[in-house]
């Protein structure tokens, strides 16, 4: 007589989701408790294999997890109560969304009898999320908790990765059930099939061209492709562009690299693409932020597009051949099939420029001076920048060898995500150095985790680039809309209003020095370039987290820019 096995219920649903976690590998939780995870929390004080993070926001909570996500190329978790906050978790949620990164968020929910019912922090919050995440998963029974989990974690990395939502009600995480978890299916990533009679269209494309490009997006980032760009690259002798987002994908200093594109980016990057006849673009999504005036972008080339999410395949620009496919595959293949190409005199053009039209911004203590000065100072570091003209000339002026990044919100373009994510960063890496690059506006929308920071004992370099004012907005209105500076001050006082330039600047709030020290972080403040120094050899040798307040003119730009509804080669240069 068959005997049948035994099926035991002996696990809560909040005890079986930290056991899934520890089945899919996450070591790292980051967690705000609340009234409806509380049970969750329960559980994790049960299971030492989990290290939970304590942020101070969930805003800041979800940054983490995506900074740890961009850092190991793993899934970040994050778990936050119901009502507030879940609602709480919407921008970091957004901005994972918005560049791919794989997150699975838990968010408490009112138990299922009161759902529906206006209930003390109920919030639906599949309508909340379900356009700014992959898929939101709600739990109605414990029975389908496990298979939920494993469904979060293969949605949530296959194909082009992003964040998940799974809505989890506090009944549910009380439950006694089944404590089996189905063993690793979760665990593979289903990437497509090459097709091999595109990738010999590409290389006969490439072959044929006489000023080709590649252009790498964060796509090869997120594919982990940057030694088989590198090696492809070389081969091929084709020179490299990258967006934001693919900033390192070639150490900056390789001579096939020509810079970063986009409305800030280098006159030489620019120029390329603009006169290129085969543009081979490799995860990039051509957003308005790189391609300039719609009808204008390369304009004479023939575009080679390689993206995992066929959704992006001539969204934004017509693409003449298309392989949707992971980046890694891709070069891997293009690599066996390429010869070495001999463009000598297209890459002399592109060096030409490049020496004609340098990135500078002269003598003084600039952002350029003080960037350098701290890519010098943490050779190998991960970069973690905010948003914000900190952003852009980190962009153009830290230099990236092998193995460095610099991560960043890219398609959101969230204010506030640099310090968050830099702490989640460093603990994905904790033998490395971590520089986060902001500036005072960025830094002031989550700033609480300043404290997050001391509390966890890392030594991070909090980098702030302090002009006193929203400079991003502030250049914009200085340069499109006549000087009319509306809302970008962050010195003003109710009484300055209808008086700027009449009486003199009351002093900047808050003393960021001051604040960092009683947040329990190191604070140094540098206005110029004989005090940049030693703060820099302070904040190596410190083993815990340091502030470095660069003070510097509002007045400086970022140079060059491409105006408003002009093509990518007809930059501003001052």
């Amino acid at each position: 007589m068959e005997q049948k096995m035994e099926v035991r219920q002996s696990l809560t649903g909040a005890a079986l989701v930290c056991k899934a976690l520890c089945a899919e590998g996450v070591r790292q939780v980051f967690g705000y408790p609340g009234g409806q995870v509380i049970d969750l929390f329960d559980a994790l004080a049960d299971t030492p294999a989990l290290e939970l993070i304590l942020p101070r926001h969930e805003q800041g909570m979800v940054h983490m997890a995506d900074g740890y996500a961009r850092t190991t190329g793993k899934v970040g978790v994050c778990i936050a109560t119901s009502g507030p906050g879940a609602t709480n978790l919407t921008t970091g949620v957004a901005t994972a969304y918005a560049d791919s990164i794989p997150l699975v968020c838990i968010a408490g929910q009112v138990p299922t009898a009161l759902l529906e019912r206006r209930s003390f922090q109920e919030v639906d919050v599949a309508a909340v999320m379900r356009s700014i995440c992959k898929q939101v998963f709600c739990v109605r029974r414990r029975e389908e908790l496990a298979r939920t989990v494993q469904e979060a974690f293969r949605v949530a990395r296959e194909g082009k990765p992003g964040p998940v939502v799974i809505e989890l009600p506090k009944d549910i995480q009380q439950a006694l059930g089944e404590d089996c978890y189905p063993p690793g299916a979760s665990a593979g990533v289903t990437v497509p099939a090459l097709d091999e009679r595109r990738l010999e269209a590409v290389a006969e494309r490439l072959r044929l061209a006489r000023k080709p490009v590649i252009l790498a997006g964060g796509g090869v980032h997120l594919g982990r492709a940057e030694a088989e760009l590198e090696a492809f690259a070389i081969r091929a002798g084709i020179p490299v562009v990258t967006t934001l987002m693919g900033m390192g994908s070639l150490p900056t200093a390789h001579p096939l690299w020509v810079g970063n594109l986009g409305i800030h980016g280098s006159v030489a990057a620019n120029r390329a693409v603009s006169e290129c006849d085969v543009l081979l673009a490799i995860g990039a999504r051509f957003n308005d932020r790189i391609t300039g005036r719609p009808g204008t972008f390369a304009p004479e080339a023939y575009l080679i597009h390689v993206e995992l999410d066929a959704s992006a395949i001539s969204r934004n620009i017509a693409a003449g051949l298309a392989l949707v496919a992971d980046a890694k595959a891709v070069l891997r293949a293009l690599l066996q099939r390429q010869p070495e190409g001999n463009y000598t005199e297209w890459r002399a053009q592109i060096d030409g420029w490049k020496q004609a039209y340098p990135l500078a911004m002269g003598e003084g203590f600039t952002p350029e001076c003080i960037l350098r000065a701290v890519g010098k100072a943490f050779p190998g570091a991960l970069f973690v920048a905010d948003v914000g003209q900190n952003q852009l000339w980190a962009g153009q002026f830290l230099e990236l060898a092998r193995g460095q990044r610099l991560l960043l919100s890219g398609g959101l373009g969230t204010m506030g995500y640099g310090l968050p994510a830099a702490i989640g960063a460093k603990l994905a890496a904790p033998e490395r150095p971590v520089v986060c690059i902001t500036g005072d506006g960025g830094l002031q929308m989550n700033l609480q985790e300043l404290t997050t920071a001391a509390a966890l004992e890392l030594p991070l370099l909090i980098c702030v680039l302090q002009n006193t004012v929203l400079g991003n907005v502030r250049q914009w209105q200085k340069m499109f809309y006549g000087g009319r500076y509306s809302g970008t001050c962050l010195r003003g006082r109710r009484s300055c209003a209808g008086r700027c330039g009449q009486v003199e600047c009351p002093p900047y709030l808050p003393d960021l020095v001051r604040l960092a020290e009683s947040c329990g972080v190191a604070g140094f403040r540098a206005t110029q370039d004989t005090e940049l120094l030693p703060a820099l050899r302070q904040a190596r040798q410190a083993k815990g987290p340091v502030l470095l307040e660069c003070c510097v003119s509002p007045e400086w730009d970022v140079l060059p820019i491409v105006p408003p509804g002009a093509a990518l080669d007809e930059m501003r240069l001052e």
